[in-house]
């Protein structure tokens, strides 16, 4: 009996109800509102309208599709009757309504369908309909109990996927400072951009599930280095041709030319890599946070020791130093479960977009759980022994003398507790810091932390095994001399460097003390970019109980340096005290950290959507030193996008305004993030919260 095609169905339209499936998908920030964004392991509903009215014998079977030849066989077709019941491990569809021509059909995906981008079609007997831009995004969904990863708790869903704003911590361990960040992961075009990444990664459609291995490769691939990836790592200090990494306010821009250019964008350093990584996670829907480890440890031997030398006027030699200890490195953690592994590994785990070791033939590093960091199990995949290092290495100071031609190292000191400081991220639901520390390591010195860290070099590079050993403390000194540093831990740009190295002398012995001090201009990552000045003395103790010596450095001795090198630097003083008597050796370190004037931001607390306000940036230049070639960078998400205000030079004591005409186009709460930066001054940070209503 055939049916003639006369009496064959036509699918005539599919209405995708985006506005309602947002709603309950958590996906109505996301700034595309013609496609459909939904959540996987959770139904949605599609309205379809057809050229009669439907029959029970009519077949009809929706279609998703990914890629330009989707097959069946390697899951890049999907194919759901309408009729064929219910299975929750497997795709399908059901009608849930009929009236007239018009059908509403539901549509539930597993909890472990893979993320992308599927296009739409309906097909009615002989008939196909596919009009092309019925597209539906499903992405990884923290709300779903059976989705590994599923966050119980809502006041963190709100913080780690939803919440486009947030603070990347930089500084030093005496002086960090959040950094106002936009991740912008629901702006235009982001998206997208996120799909050209999963695409680019080449995952087959089936491991596009695993948010292990999606995390992994979006940690490659945010970084140009192997892949021509989103951003350029760039650590020089001269970034022409390019955005200077600390010009950058949110990651939207950096994603969103990306995706135009399709190239690789010019530049980032630790905490841009992960402010980006941080929206493509919280944009497929991956519960993502940038993390601060300060002081922290690039151990490239994998033994566990960072090596630093010095001269003999104490100053750090950069080119005999293969490790380093940077002052913080930025990485993220991404929340999911860990069917590869061992029981025991949920949660948090590491992962690190900073292109710094290859892994795997690539640079890529992560996820590696921090529940295995915590406790030694360096074998777990992925990248954990390097990540263990970062946050446990021992630091250890060598002297290199020069004896009769000859290079000879002197043991100064060994340090088990400077590196893995303050590991910092933004708390859950409000703007101030939350220490994680004792997340990722127990307690400094206690018999737990010396387990893990026993167990981690039974993993580590046996070779190297004797200097995993617990190294025997220095016995205390005969001569009872201590040293310190007086003066300002963080100095207005400008300002003379003054301050007081203090031997104190309490058993009143009688000594000769060689004292060497060198003061050096440093980046974060430890790289000196220039000699600042040193003393050399030796002094006797007799009969004093306190020696002072000053140290005094002009403003001009590190001015020229600070303007010609486009990264924050900092200043580092290292001390190096030798008792002639009993040869012993003392030494001591301080970093100093520039400070700047405020940047304020100034608008009403309230606005209306649609309706303009006014924002104003102000900014007063207290320094003793002009600051040239200002520029102001603003961007305001959900209001206006990031752009860049020439300022010209500002002259001591000027105060400069700067005034936006701002039309909210979201309601909610809305930051705008400004940042003042010169040839002086490399960025400082302004920002104002505003509730936009309807």
């Amino acid at each position: 009996w055939g049916q003639d095609d006369s009496s064959s169905l036509k699918t005539l339209g599919v209405d995708l109800l985006q506005k309602q499936n947002a709603r309950l998908h958590h996906t109505e920030e996301y700034h595309d509102n013609t496609c459909l964004i939904v959540r996987r392991g959770q139904m949605f509903q599609l309205k379809l309208t057809f050229d009669r009215e439907l029959k029970d014998n009519d077949e009809v079977v929706v279609q998703l599709s990914v890629g330009e030849k989707p097959l069946e066989s390697n899951e890049t077709l999907l194919s759901m009757n309408l009729r064929s019941g219910q299975d929750a491990r497997c795709w399908c569809a059901n009608i849930s309504n009929t009236s007239g021509k018009e059908c509403l059909v539901a549509v539930t995906s597993p909890a472990d369908a893979a993320v992308g981008k599927y296009f739409l079609s309906v097909t009615t007997g002989p008939h196909i309909y596919n009009p092309g831009n019925k597209v539906v995004y499903v992405l990884f969904n923290p709300w779903c109990e059976a989705d590994t990863v599923f966050m119980p708790n809502d006041t963190e869903r709100l913080e780690y996927v939803l919440s486009d704003t947030g603070y990347i911590y930089v500084g030093s361990i005496q002086n960090i400072v959040g950094r106002p960040w936009n991740f912008g992961q629901f702006e235009e075009d982001v998206l997208d951009s996120c799909m050209y990444l999963l695409d680019k990664s080449k995952l087959k459609q089936k491991v596009r599930k695993d948010p292990v291995i999606v995390s992994r490769a979006m940690s490659a691939l945010v970084n140009a280095n192997d892949d021509s990836g989103v951003l350029f790592g760039n650590w020089s200090g001269t970034y022409s041709g390019g955005t200077s990494p600390v010009a950058w306010t949110g990651s939207a821009p950096i994603l969103q030319k990306y995706y135009k250019t399709k190239k690789p964008i010019c530049f980032g350093q630790c905490w841009v890599f992960s402010g980006v990584l941080t929206a493509v996670m919280r944009c497929l829907g991956i519960p993502a946070r940038s993390v601060t480890n300060f002081a922290s440890a690039h151990d490239t031997q994998e033994n566990l020791k960072v090596d630093i030398y010095l001269n003999e006027r104490g100053e750090k030699l950069n080119d005999m130093t293969s490790d380093s200890v940077w002052n913080f490195h930025v990485w993220n953690d991404v929340w999911m479960k860990r069917p590869d592994l061992p029981q025991g590994f949920d949660g948090w785990q590491a992962v690190d977009a900073t292109p710094q070791e290859i892994s795997q033939g690539i640079y890529q590093c992560g996820p590696c759980p921090v529940k295995a960091i915590r406790s030694g199990e360096v074998y777990l995949l992925y990248d954990s022994k390097f990540v263990f290092a970062e946050v446990n290495a021992d630091r250890v100071f060598w002297q290199v003398k020069n004896e009769n031609g000859k290079q000879k190292l002197v043991k100064l000191r060994e340090e088990t507790k400077a590196i893995g400081k303050s590991i910092s991220t933004k708390a859950v639901g409000k703007n101030t810091r939350e220490d994680i520390t004792a997340q990722y390591k127990f307690p400094e010195g206690s018999p737990e932390e010396r387990k893990a860290v026993e167990k981690a070099c039974s993993y580590l590079n046996s070779s190297n095994l004797a200097v995993c050993e617990s190294t025997t403390p220095l016995p205390p000194l005969q001569a009872g001399i201590q040293l310190e540093v007086e003066g300002e831990k963080a100095l207005w740009l400008g300002n003379p460097i003054n301050l007081n190295i203090i031997v104190q002398n309490s058993s009143a012995g009688v000594w000769t003390i060689n004292l060497v001090a060198s003061c050096q201009l440093q980046s974060y990552t430890g790289k000196i970019e220039a000699n600042l000045g040193s003393i050399k003395q030796t002094v006797q103790t007799e009969g004093k109980p306190v020696i002072q010596l000053p140290l005094n450095i002009a403003a001009d001795a590190y001015m020229k340096t600070v303007t010609s090198v486009e990264d924050e630097l900092l200043i580092k003083v290292n001390i190096i005290a030798e008792i002639q008597e009993t040869n012993e050796k003392l030494t001591d370190e301080l970093t100093l950290t520039f400070q700047y004037p405020p940047l304020k931001v100034e608008m009403p607390e309230t606005a209306k959507i649609n309706e303009d306000f006014t924002c104003s940036f102000i900014f007063k230049n207290t320094l003793s030193i002009p600051l040239e070639k200002c520029k102001l960078h603003v961007e305001g998400l959900g209001i206006f996008k990031m752009e860049t205000i020439g300022q010209g030079d500002i002259m001591p004591g000027r105060i400069i305004k700067s005034q936006i005409i701002c039309a909210p186009n979201k309601t909610g709460e809305k930051k705008i993030v400004a940042k003042l930066t010169s040839n002086q001054v490399k960025g400082i940070s302004g920002e104002k919260t505003i509730t936009i209503t309807a």
